[in-house]
């Protein structure tokens, strides 16, 4: 396959580099995603997941190295044509109904004006929220509104999609029910996806690779490797392969969560700057 992104010694610090508080939050991150592949970044909170992302979005300028999106170097500054974003809280004008958001999505990306009300409801009946098209986002539950989301993020038709803990706020069963539909509308789109998490369950699930990171300041640990075909059927997690694959996860992170505990208690003794 053909690469998607490419991370190349990417450091990122915050803070003067002569200050006693200034923060390593990304040590010499390398990493290549393939076109079409659902990469996670799964490891302690604190130990960059986000900003990774975010640096990958152009969100964050690094503070070193470099990201190339197809063969566009990316310079801290957003790619609306090649990358789409999908955050934990819901971006959706809430003084906008449904169907009003997407166009104004589709307006932004430059999409001809005729065509967006076809694209919304082939997005909103892709993930079946297209009766909602006219409803506002107050009327809608979390889980309903996620779903939206997920769906503009594939309407404006980007090859990359970034998702940052998209389900932390949903309940299990509703996490369950998206992920599932995450699955089928990657095996139908052939969309890169790059996904961050907290969850091993849903890591193990979702993923063709998982990138295993340490506590800060966020280094790649190791990079699993799970292999089954999208979509995935909920009784994948019943196989000896999931829980097999789910342990080895948390014996990898074990001393890597206990080591951001620590930081917890105090900041300043881990990912400062000496």
């Amino acid at each position: 396959m053909s690469i998607a992104v490419s991370i190349r010694n990417v450091t990122q610090r915050y803070g003067d580099s002569g200050s006693p508080y200034a923060v390593l939050a990304l040590d010499d991150i390398s990493l290549d995603i393939r076109r079409g592949e659902f990469v996670c970044l799964l490891g302690p909170s604190g130990c960059g997941k986000s900003t990774l992302l975010n640096i990958v979005g152009g969100l964050v300028q690094p503070t070193q190295g470099s990201i190339t999106v197809g063969a566009r170097a990316v310079h801290g500054e957003p790619l609306p044509n090649e990358i789409a974003f999908v955050f934990q809280e819901s971006t959706l004008f809430p003084w906008y109904s449904i169907i009003e958001n997407f166009r104004i999505a589709l307006k932004f990306q430059g999409v001809e004006k005729a065509e967006w009300d076809d694209l919304a409801m082939a997005a909103l009946q892709s993930v079946a929220m297209a009766e909602f098209a006219h409803h506002y986002p107050t009327q809608l539950s979390v889980g309903m509104r996620q779903r939206v989301n997920m769906a503009r993020g594939i309407c404006v038709g980007t090859n990359i999609l970034l998702m940052d803990e998209p389900f932390a706020a949903l309940d299990e069963q509703t996490r369950m029910v998206l992920g599932e539909d995450l699955s089928i509308l990657l095996a139908k789109t052939g969309k890169t996806i790059v996904f961050v998490t907290h969850s091993l369950a849903e890591a193990v699930f979702l993923s063709d690779r998982i990138v295993v990171m340490t506590a800060r300041p966020g280094k790649i640990k190791t990079i699993v490797n799970v292999n089954e075909a999208h979509p995935r059927s909920p009784d994948f997690m019943l196989e000896p392969r999931f829980s097999a694959l789910r342990n080895d996860l948390y014996a990898m992170l074990r001393d890597e969560i206990r080591v951001a505990v620590a930081a917890q208690r105090d900041p300043q003794s881990v990912g400062v700057v000496r």
